[in-house]
C-alpha cells in the first residue's frame, strides 16, 4: 500500500503551515497562481465525510467555513471555490481557492487548463501565511 501524502503533509511542508485547528490542519498551497489558495485537511486519515460522526463532521465544516471567511476578508475575491475530490489523494482535504472575475481562467474550474506555477519568494510566502493566521486568530 502506498503511503498517504496528506497524512504527512503537515510535517513535510512545515514552511507552508498556517494553523492547526481542532480537526484539521491548514496550509498555504505552494502554487499561488490563485492568490490565497489554501489547503485544509483532516488530522486523521479519513476518506469520506460520512465516515465521521455527525458532530465531528459539523465541526469540520465549521473549520472550512472559518478559513473561507478569513480568505474572503483578506483577498476580497469574486467567489470562493471549495474542492473536495479525493480521487488522487483519498484523504479528506479541501482546496479552498479565492477566485477573481479578472483572472484568465474565470469562470472555469482551477483544473480547467494547465497554468504556470507561481511560487512565492520565502518572505512573500511568509507574509501570506502570517496574514491568514492573523485573520484566523
Amino acid at each position: 500500500m502506498t503511503a498517504c501524502p496528506m497524512c504527512s503533509r503537515w510535517e513535510t511542508n512545515f514552511d507552508l503551515q498556517i494553523i492547526e485547528l481542532q480537526h484539521s490542519y491548514v496550509t498555504l498551497n505552494r502554487d499561488q497562481y490563485f492568490p490565497g489558495y489554501t489547503l485544509l485537511f483532516t488530522k486523521d486519515h479519513v476518506t469520506e465525510l460520512f465516515h465521521l460522526e455527525r458532530s465531528e463532521r459539523s465541526s469540520l465544516m465549521e473549520e472550512v467555513s472559518i478559513v473561507a471567511k478569513a480568505l474572503h476578508g483578506i483577498y476580497k475575491p469574486s467567489k470562493i471555490n471549495y474542492e473536495l475530490l479525493g480521487n488522487m489523494v483519498p484523504h479528506i482535504h479541501w482546496h479552498i481557492v479565492p477566485r477573481f472575475s479578472s483572472e484568465p481562467l474565470w469562470p472555469r474550474p482551477i483544473w480547467a487548463e494547465q497554468h504556470e506555477e507561481r511560487l512565492l519568494l520565502p518572505h512573500e510566502q511568509q507574509q501570506h501565511i502570517e496574514t491568514i493566521r492573523r485573520a484566523l486568530s
